[in-house]
């Protein structure tokens, strides 16, 4: 975010002086406060897009500062400082809507990494804002979240495609999303106040499926009691989206071709051709192009489909995506259990933006709703996600003592291996769970991640 300014509230001097240095030279604006009272105003003038925030302070805590700031900004990025910091005091504040924390002293680097996953967050919750209000005019386009270069190009060819009559083929890993953009399509383009009409290829046998597609008569077989009308005749002058038409057997992908060059459907038993105004949108998790080179899809169907090619990313390719998808979810799924949204503390947002995500979009929104159906605490760590994600913990235990050694090499060699074997019991009681190991240590969480920067640690999850 160019010029993205920061907010540093503290009653010491030093610490806003020290902390603006840092961040001026790393381009950020600094506006600094030392009056808490006067913090509320300070907000509204500057307008800023990180705020680092002071947990003590005479006349007024960081906290409840906290809870005025987030009244009128539930998306500003606020940084708790604090030199008495303990794992409640840290969990509070985030349950309380605090992005991260930091313990005095930190480091310049601790600082800078803190303020610039902040600064992030806050520029992709505008970016995402932006393009959910431009693509909003219909009921699919809302769920369309994303700003990642992947995305906004995905988002810039919907709006394209969606004006053009052409048929459309989207391509893509299986839980990408592919339905949902065919909605969004139909409903930015001319056909959205008519029916929008999906078909799964893949859910029916190839009987079934031919009379649900193009209907039939009374007494076309033993059970066709009176006609049915075709999915394809339901979506006259709207659009047909044919989910995994890479399964359509031979026989069926010859009378859809016939469909989409003639405009007709003939019904099973029947001799009337119907006419039809439809636009197709196809999806397939498959690659029809190899499809059509072993003689599985017909080519010239493959050509008629393929009008308009749009390949869906997998969500792994999304860099910063999965924390505004993450958070739309925890919104709906609260919402809809009439509960307040759980707070995600940030090593399992760290967790889950280096996770590679297999089942993509569907996977994460999977995940949330079950976070938000277990939530009691009002706080998600990683002791509540599953163990698919939660990568065990390694550590590089020292080499034994020799004789060799001087008495205080030996000795710290010992201590050494003592503290390694420690703290991967205390990570093994605990299933990895670092707030829990800290708090039966009896430190702070951040002395406990020192701990294992020190000791080597390891993770055995995906990078």
């Amino acid at each position: 975010m160019a010029e993205a300014r920061v907010l540093i509230v503290d009653d010491e001097p030093a610490m806003l002086e020290n902390c603006c240095r840092l961040l001026s030279r790393e381009g950020y604006v600094c506006d600094t406060l030392s009056e808490p009272l006067d913090f509320r105003d300070r907000l509204a003038g500057t307008q800023p897009d990180v705020v680092l925030l002071d947990l003590r302070m005479p006349e007024v805590d960081g906290m409840t500062l906290l809870t005025v700031a987030l009244a009128d900004d539930p998306t500003l990025p606020i940084i708790i400082m604090t030199a008495y910091a303990t794992v409640s005091s840290a969990v509070q504040a985030i349950r309380e809507g605090a992005f991260d924390y930091l313990t005095k002293p930190f480091k310049g680097e601790e600082l800078l990494v803190a303020v610039e996953r902040a600064t992030r967050h806050r520029e992709l919750a505008k970016e995402n804002r932006a393009l959910r209000e431009r693509l909003a005019r219909g009921t699919g386009g809302e769920d369309l979240v994303g700003s990642s270069p992947a995305m906004i190009r995905l988002m810039n060819r919907i709006e394209k495609v969606a004006l053009a009559p052409a048929n459309v083929l989207i391509t893509g890993e299986s839980g990408t999303g592919k339905e949902l953009i065919a909605r969004t399509i139909h409903e930015l383009s001319e056909r959205k106040e008519c029916p929008f009409v999906p078909v799964d290829c893949a859910a029916l046998p190839e009987g079934l499926l031919e009379s649900e597609l193009f209907g039939h008569e009374r007494g076309a077989f033993t059970s066709a009691d009176a006609r049915k009308i075709g999915l394809l005749e339901d979506g006259n002058h709207g659009t047909v989206f044919l989910d995994e038409v890479a399964d359509l057997s031979q026989p069926l992908q010859s009378k859809l071709l016939r469909v989409l060059e003639e405009r007709k459907v003939r019904r099973v038993g029947g001799n009337e051709l119907i006419e039809v105004d439809i636009r197709v949108i196809a999806a397939t998790n498959q690659e029809l192009e190899r499809a059509v080179a072993d003689g599985r899809f017909r080519e010239d169907l493959y050509y008629r489909l393929n009008v308009v090619p749009i390949q869906v990313p997998p969500l792994r390719d999304r860099a910063g995506d999965i924390a505004l998808l993450a958070q739309t979810f925890l919104a709906r799924f609260s919402a809809a259990q009439a509960k307040e949204a759980p707070r995600i503390s940030p090593d399992v947002w760290d967790l889950l933006e280096r996770y590679d995500w297999p089942g993509n979009v569907r996977e994460l929104k999977n995940l949330v709703e079950r976070l938000v159906v277990l939530d009691e605490d009002g706080l998600v760590s990683l002791a509540h996600l599953p163990e698919s994600l939660r990568p065990p913990v390694r550590l590089s235990r020292p080499p034994a003592v020799t004789a060799a050694e001087s008495y205080e090499e030996a000795r710290e060699a010992a201590l050494r291996a003592f503290k390694a074997d420690y703290v991967a019991q205390l990570l093994d009681a605990t299933d990895g769970n670092v707030s829990k190991a800290a708090r039966q240590a009896g430190v702070s969480r951040r002395t406990f991640h020192r701990w294992l920067a020190g000791l080597g640690k390891a993770g055995g999850g995906k990078p």
